[in-house]
């Protein structure tokens, strides 16, 4: 049952991944807010490769910078950076899981309100977005994107409450879904975290300037202390005087993305007490306690399965060896130009290592199995770089549902793991033998005895089809998603 792959369409090196969320960072009382907030960012790119921008406060007026591209394509030129003056900062870096990837689209979005002006950032998804804008729109509100977080800028300016942090609050409680928000105003520095904790925050400081970001790496990189992470259900409020904290949700068991700890946050952050390189690593253990068979060397698909294989290496006292080399040159916009180069595939962005493969019995160990296109492409050329044999593991259970929370997953019916069983996925792959890592497995990595069905640990509803809020979207009809929409042709 080897899968055909369709090779009609032109080669993107990433299309068989699980897409990246978005990364959001604030900084407040700081002379060099912009730069320190494009740092910041660069740290987070890992989150978002589409745009990313960038508003600041002056005293006197915002100042906005919004790009589609890379951070270093444009927050690296003194000219751009100039020009966004000011001790408070808000930026984002996205990769679109709503809305099309055009320029009034990119985030921080900013709107002019009757206290004065704010600008909003987002990671996540607002799973009851599109009911809600649909009423906003038939109520005589003009959206200016397609993007869900509008819809919060939307509500913020509504509210019939006075204050600006009261107005905050009004519009996140009717919100459901996953979010991460960071806002500035003229006085403020705002972040919020949804009720389950979902998506990540976290609160630092640099010499007294209060900061916000997705993840702590974004704090190493401009020398930051890490004070804590912000609380699921939390508000936090930084003015020049201090910080205040509101719990508009009131307390509850925190459920947070499994997938940081899998695949999303880089190696090096920390996540709820947690170095994410570390649970990696002991992912990859308790898969080679699960699956493990003879072979003679553990080969990483790289980078994402390289502390998983680390850890399988360790567990089984099989030599782990880069049989993968990685080329990181290779851009999401690749074009290939004729039939023949397109069958090169894979190979634009991985090369099989043969003196380390050649005869013999290969482990490949990769983080996560998505639609399988590309894991066919690896096995045969571990087969082609003349290996004996090839068995492959996932650090992670099979994804068998669709996220609606931030992560850009196929539809349920292009997951591999939710149209084939076992035995139909490894002949679809090509490989000799072919396990997941458990779920309770995944739970043990984290330190747990397993999964608490009754209460779960995680949101982790992508292995499991247990979605921890209401889908209202999905049970909505939204005639206004299809009707015709302004297209950006310069």
């Amino acid at each position: 049952m080897h899968g055909e792959i369709d090779l009609s369409e032109p080669f993107d090196p990433d299309a068989d991944t699980l897409r990246e969320e978005c990364g959001v960072f604030g900084i407040l009382g700081h002379e060099d807010a912009s730069a320190l907030t494009a740092l910041g960012l660069h740290a987070l790119q890992h989150r978002g490769q589409e745009a990313a921008g960038i508003v600041t406060f002056d005293n006197d007026q915002f100042r906005a910078e919004r790009h589609l591209g890379l951070v270093g394509d444009h927050f690296s030129k003194a000219e751009t950076m100039e020009r966004l003056t000011g001790m408070g900062a808000v930026g984002h870096v996205r990769y679109s899981t709503t809305g099309e990837t055009i320029l009034r689209n990119v985030q921080p979005l900013f709107a002019e309100l009757e206290g004065g002006g704010i600008a909003i950032c987002h990671n996540g998804n607002f799973t009851n977005a599109l009911t809600i804008r649909q009423q906003l729109i038939r109520d005589g509100a003009i959206c200016q994107s397609t993007s869900d977080s509008e819809v919060v800028l939307q509500l913020v300016a509504r509210s019939r409450e006075h204050k600006i942090v009261d107005r905050f609050i009004d519009a996140i409680t009717k919100m459901e879904g996953a979010y991460a928000l960071v806002a500035l105003t003229a006085k403020k520095l705002i972040g919020a975290r949804d009720p389950l904790g979902i998506r990540p925050l976290v609160l630092g400081d640099l010499n007294g300037a209060p900061i916000l970001a997705s993840e702590t790496c974004a704090l190493d990189i401009i020398g930051a202390t890490f004070i804590r992470e912000v609380e699921n259900g939390e508000v936090v409020v930084c003015t020049p005087s201090g910080i205040e904290s509101y719990f508009p949700f009131g307390k509850q068991p925190a459920r947070p993305c499994i997938f940081e700890y899998i695949y999303f946050s880089r190696p090096d952050s920390v996540i709820g007490g947690r170095s994410v390189y570390n649970v990696r690593r002991e992912m990859g253990r308790h898969l080679a306690r699960e699956s493990i068979v003879d072979c003679d060397v553990v080969v990483p698909v790289p980078d994402s399965g390289v502390p998983a294989a680390i850890g399988f290496s360790q567990e089984s006292g099989v030599p782990f060896e880069l049989g993968i080399i990685r080329n990181h040159y290779v851009g999401r916009t690749f074009i290939e130009p004729t039939q023949q180069i397109r069958t090169l595939g894979v190979k634009l962005k991985h090369s099989a290592n043969k003196a380390i493969i050649q005869g013999k019995r290969v482990i490949l160990i990769d983080d996560s199995l998505v639609r399988g296109t590309t894991s066919v492409k690896i096995v045969q050329m571990i087969r082609d770089a003349g290996a004996t044999e090839v068995h492959f593991r996932l650090a992670c259970p099979p994804i068998r549902y669709s996220d609606y929370y931030g992560i850009d997953t196929p539809v349920r019916e292009k997951l591999l793991a939710a149209k084939y069983n076992m035995e139909e996925m490894r002949k679809y792959i090509g490989a000799d033998t072919l396990s997941f890592l458990s779920i309770d497995g995944l739970y043990r990595a984290m330190g747990f005895e397993g999964r608490d069905n009754e209460n779960p640990q995680f949101t982790d509803h992508c292995f499991t089809g247990d979605y921890p809020t209401p889908l209202t979207d999905l049970a909505e009809d939204h005639d206004f998603v299809r009707s015709p929409r302004l297209v950006e042709v310069g």
